[in-house]
């Protein structure tokens, strides 16, 4: 039993820590950097195309929906555990793809609530052309997201393959 629960848990809890801590450490350094005032200076890292620069969002990822931070943590929250629910009930979650993507669903999601209950708004600090500035766990979420898609309909092909393969 313990070999099983950690062969379905211990990829999604490990990455998860890890896109924890450099979510955090991220927006610690960015904050010890070029703090203590947002969007007051940068690091050009190519041009003005890419760059780091300091930045509170008190919506979403990529700025969306400001200034309702504590029902976007209840939101998340939910989320979270949701996914969570969803990933041991309901998920093929044998799959290497769909641990990982759990893994940065659940990191970036956690990285953002931190930041909305210590400080009231999310660090962001990537800034990647005309997009809005975004953050470490803003990322692992979309590529997450992205990568749960996948995987879903990877296992959904391959469900149709063994049923045509049966009738």
């Amino acid at each position: 039993m313990f070999h099983q629960l950690r062969r379905l848990w211990l990829v999604p809890l490990l990455l998860s820590m890890v896109i924890l801590v450099l979510d955090q450490a991220g927006k610690y350094w960015i904050i010890q950097t070029l703090g203590p005032q947002p969007l007051t200076a940068a690091i050009p890292l190519i041009g003005d195309w890419f760059r780091f620069i300091y930045s509170h969002n008190t919506g979403v990822a990529f700025s969306l929906f400001q200034n309702i931070p504590q029902f976007l943590t209840i939101v998340a929250l939910g989320i979270t555990a949701g996914v969570i629910y969803a990933y041991a009930r309901h998920m093929p979650n044998r799959s290497p793809l769909i641990q990982v993507s759990v893994g940065l669903i659940v990191g970036g999601a956690l990285g953002n609530v931190i930041d909305r209950l210590r400080l009231g708004y999310v660090v962001d600090f990537i800034q990647v052309g005309w997009w809005p500035v975004f953050n470490i766990a803003d990322s692992a979420i979309c590529v997450g997201a992205a990568l749960l898609l996948l995987g879903m309909s990877r296992v959904e092909a391959a469900q149709r393959r063994r049923e045509q393969v049966t009738v």
